[in-house]
């Protein structure tokens, strides 16, 4: 049996993607060495992997998918992984490569070429299931096929973290920050950092700075959809998102109740002094179908057809109630597990429901406003 080639080996791990930056390992810098000892039975093959921190809480997914992508050459009996780190120079490389070379982070999202869409999940009040509603859509998009990120905007009530299953810390490649990635999904939330049970006791300029940090110190790559969940109500973060993203959308997520409904437009209205386009109303917790078929409607009906009305008219364009989402234990009990229920169980009734608001989100137009067109004025 004739043993693999260095060569043929390196081909190889060029599909060995990393878990956190979703890129070849190979054209990332990580692998550093490619020893092949052939042996009567076989090849024995060694591979140096350089971690991007010595603490990457990804080393054991990149040392079983290494593992398996050569074990599985011709010729090879026998796979070693010799983990080590980047050197500071190489990690400079990598920043370099993944950022440019600009001086100062930048927020992506806000330059006039971008096309990642931008939606801010809004709430005139909490308990509306507006972080719910973020994480099942964030799912829900990346089993399209879209390349998906969610800010946890919500810095005193951060939820998304407990919702989406991420457990692990960010990995810090010097200022650079790496997203933990859940169902396909990059997240980011100030729920990584602080301890179990601690409060955030923040004013409104360190709200501000961390949201930046969230946007421009993170490595989000090309997403095709950024979800920000915002914290109820219109403080410090609406109004910071609306200036940092003057491109983003705000969909907003209320209950049938009339008390709901009424702040949640509220919510809505503040697209009139941001400027901001409204993508339309979620009503959540509609109502309850009993095993019979019965719908109870256990916090009235019409909230969500009622904002989206009043917001059409404040706004003078059409505002569209993009869905109406069940009471649904499955919901409920998928999010406190940490697998969305558009995943765990996408047939049932409110996972049905997201799926189509998710999808009418995903494949909506985009405008030309505040983007490059790329023409060039031409003088007679």
């Amino acid at each position: 049996m004739s043993a693999p080639t260095v060569e043929s080996v390196t081909a190889a791990l060029a599909g060995v993607i990393d878990p956190e930056i979703r890129r070849p390992i190979t054209e990332l810098g990580m692998v550093r060495s490619v020893d092949v000892a052939p042996g009567p039975d076989g090849a024995a093959v060694t591979v140096g992997v350089d971690l991007t921190t010595a603490g990457c809480p990804m080393k054991d997914t990149i040392t079983r998918e290494v593992t398996a992508t050569v074990r599985g050459l011709e010729g090879v009996t026998s796979v070693a992984v010799d983990l080590g780190v980047m050197s500071a120079e190489q990690r400079a490389e990598l920043r370099s490569m993944l950022r440019g070379d600009a001086a100062e982070p930048v927020i992506p999202f806000a330059q006039p070429d971008n096309l990642t869409r931008v939606y801010a999940v809004a709430s005139g009040k909490g308990g509306v299931g507006k972080s719910s509603v973020t994480a099942n859509l964030a799912v829900a998009m990346a089993q399209q096929g879209l390349k998906v990120g969610v800010v946890d905007a919500d810095v005193y009530g951060f939820s998304i973290p407990r919702m989406l299953g991420v457990t692990q810390a960010p990995t810090k490649v010097d200022d650079m920050i790496l997203p933990p990635v859940a169902h396909g999904v990059k997240v980011i939330s100030i729920g990584m950092f602080v301890p179990a049970g601690q409060p955030v006791v923040w004013r409104g300029p360190m709200l501000h700075r961390a949201l930046q940090q969230f946007l421009a110190d993170v490595f989000w790559g090309d997403l095709d959809v950024l979800l920000l969940d915002l914290p109820p109500g219109t403080g410090d973060i609406a109004i910071s998102v609306a200036q940092m993203l003057p491109t983003s959308e705000l969909l907003v997520v209320t209950t049938p109740q009339p008390a709901a409904a009424e702040v949640a437009e509220r919510a809505g209205s503040i697209a009139l002094q941001t400027r901001q386009q409204l993508v339309g109303v979620v009503e959540n917790m509609s109502w309850l179908e009993t095993p019979d078929g019965t719908r109870v409607e256990v916090f009235g009906a019409g909230g969500g057809q009622a904002v989206a009305d009043n917001l059409s008219r404040a706004t003078g364009t059409p505002v569209r109630l993009l869905g109406q989402i069940p009471l649904d234990l499955e919901l409920r009990a998928a999010g406190d597990a940490g697998t969305p229920v558009t995943l765990a169980s996408p047939d049932s009734p409110g996972a049905r429901v997201l799926h189509e608001i998710a999808s009418s989100l995903a494949h909506r137009s985009r405008g030309l406003a505040g983007r490059s067109l790329g023409l060039t004025p031409v003088t007679r």
